[in-house]
């Protein structure tokens, strides 16, 4: 059974078709990237998956379980992690109580206000925090971070809630190339490690072909390929659509 599995999913903003009959299919512990030239549906079929927009038609399944149209808090609930372009972390917190935050949720007990946060979890903080590399930085505030260090915050906030599948909306934005590669690097390693999939959007290549299992290639709205990256790289269909827009799928250097 396929971890995630999107079938037909379909969706339409007054009389713009923005997504029509796509279908995914995810296994644990892999990576898939979803890549297309801008107004492509990228941004509407991810939220779609992780409840952000509910589907005119089609289905998404969850570990065969259905999750179609689900707010995002009950997607989250039932094993769906995201993180955003934009980190989303607490700046005036320490690197610690941000992962804490995220646990208390996890726990149910974010409006426990009679417990203090800092005394949470503090050593699960501190062992999410040790496979982002960023244990180290536990007591320093996230204002002091650099940019990539603040997405390896992000990441482990993602991880408090043992996700099977995590959703990466243009993970590497704003990050110079060594720290995009480091940090989709990292995540390969963990998803193998913990068996959970990932589904993400990005538009750097050297990250989708040189870290992703497969790739799926939407133009207009539509699936045009899917495949490794090498087979998506060769393919002529994807050349002749997606190489006109003037982007290369190469391995940038």
């Amino acid at each position: 059974m396929n971890l995630l599995q999107v079938t037909n999913l379909s969706k339409a903003f007054g009389g713009v078709q923005a997504v029509q009959n796509v279908s995914l299919a995810l296994q644990a512990g892999e990576l898939l990237a979803l890549i297309g030239p801008n107004g492509a549906g990228k941004s509407t079929t991810f939220n779609m998956v992780g409840g952000q927009l509910a589907p005119d038609s089609g289905q998404v399944l969850l570990n065969g379980q259905d999750i179609t149209g689900l707010p995002p808090r009950a997607v989250w609930r039932r094993g769906v992690g995201r993180t955003f372009q934009v980190a989303q972390t607490f700046a005036t917190l320490t690197v610690s109580e941000n992962v804490q935050m995220a646990l208390l949720s996890t726990d149910r007990r974010i409006f426990h206000w009679w417990r203090r946060a800092t005394a949470h979890r503090r050593s699960d903080a501190l062992a999410l925090l040790a496979q982002v590399g960023m244990d180290a930085q536990a007591d320093r505030p996230c204002s002091e971070l650099a940019y990539g260090d603040v997405k390896r915050v992000e990441l482990a906030m993602a991880l408090a809630h043992n996700p099977q599948l995590l959703l990466m909306d243009e993970p590497t934005a704003g990050m110079a190339p060594g720290e995009r590669v480091a940090l989709m690097q990292l995540t390969r390693q963990i998803a193998r490690q913990r068996r959970m999939g990932v589904l993400f959007t990005e538009h750097s290549m050297d990250v989708v072909f040189g870290q992703a299992d497969r790739v799926a290639v939407l133009v207009r709205g539509q699936l045009l390929a899917e495949g490794t990256p090498q087979a998506i790289r060769a393919d002529a269909r994807v050349q002749q659509a997606y190489l006109g827009t003037g982007l290369v799928l190469e391995k940038q250097k």
